[in-house]
């Protein structure tokens, strides 16, 4: 399982580092880098709340 992260709609709610602060990586300006996100096994449930808890929608979950 994989986080895409979309940078370009990422708005620094942090909602995602929220949900999942051992998933996320927030830059020095408090956004999300673009790229992917390898999901360890134990932290499936927190990245699907992390996607779901941003209001932009910068985030896509492959399974």
């Amino acid at each position: 399982m994989k986080v895409k992260v979309d940078a370009a709609k990422c708005q620094g709610n942090a909602r995602c580092w929220t949900w999942a602060p051992n998933l996320f990586e927030l830059n020095d300006e408090g956004y999300l880098d673009p790229g992917d996100v390898n999901v360890p096994e134990g932290e499936e449930e927190n990245a699907r709340r992390a996607v779901k808890s941003c209001p932009e929608r910068a985030l896509t979950l492959e399974e």
